[in-house]
């Protein structure tokens, strides 16, 4: 099959190769996006910080992102996209009942705990920092937030129907209190590195599940 690529006729499977690798080229400028917001703050990402930190010129970037507001909504997308690798996919390897919500908080702290972000998790910093603005960028980070308390209800919808969860669970409730956990964690480690705060944030939703258990075993005993 012939296409045209860059102006000029090419074969397919070339075509094809130059797509791929602008992909991987774009998701690493993306992962770079991700790191420096935790730094500077989503608000403070531009596309002549990330051209530098990559060691590109300015103008190589308008290629994929013509304004900071393209560059910070690509940039939430791909965050959205590893939190979802990383965390969400951990946990539906689980089955579904309270072992997959439990899955779900635990890598949850093993994405915060990992040193990849120098700030910390992107989610986290860019709500607090966007809870008080207007924009496309704060309505995006609000649908994002939405959808993770969705999925945690969603899934503790499924314990309750599994029978592992006590019927009458307020799951909205649940939910709240995972995700206000997992967000004081965040903070917390940062503010106060060395500290039991991950113990304490394990700990913290391992006993609310067991005390709406119907099946206390089927969670770790601490």
């Amino acid at each position: 099959m012939i296409q045209i690529a860059d102006g000029k006729l090419s074969d397919g499977k070339l075509a094809d190769g130059r797509v791929a690798r602008g992909d991987r080229t774009r998701a690493a400028a993306l992962d770079s996006a991700i790191a420096l917001a935790t730094e500077a703050g989503l608000d403070g990402l531009t596309l002549g910080q990330l051209a530098d930190r990559l060691g590109v010129s300015k103008s190589g970037l308008f290629a994929h992102w013509r304004s900071k507001e393209e560059l910070q909504l690509a940039t939430i997308e791909r965050a959205r996209e590893s939190f979802k690798e990383r965390v969400v996919a951990a946990a539906m390897d689980e089955p579904a009942g309270v072992g997959r919500l439990w899955k779900l908080h635990e890598a949850r702290l093993e994405y915060i705990a990992d040193d990849r972000l120098p700030g910390g998790c992107f989610f986290v910093n860019a709500q607090f920092e966007y809870d008080a603005k207007t924009g496309p960028v704060r309505e995006r980070l609000a649908e994002v937030l939405a959808e993770w308390l969705a999925l945690i209800e969603r899934l503790a919808a499924e314990a309750v129907d599994a029978g592992d969860l006590a019927a009458d669970v307020d799951v909205a409730q649940l939910a709240f209190e995972i995700n206000a956990v997992g967000a004081a964690t965040v903070y917390q480690s940062r503010l106060l590195p060395g500290s039991a705060v991950m113990s304490l944030a394990r700990t913290a939703v391992l006993t609310r599940l067991k005390s709406a258990c119907t099946y206390p075993e089927l969670l770790p005993r601490s």
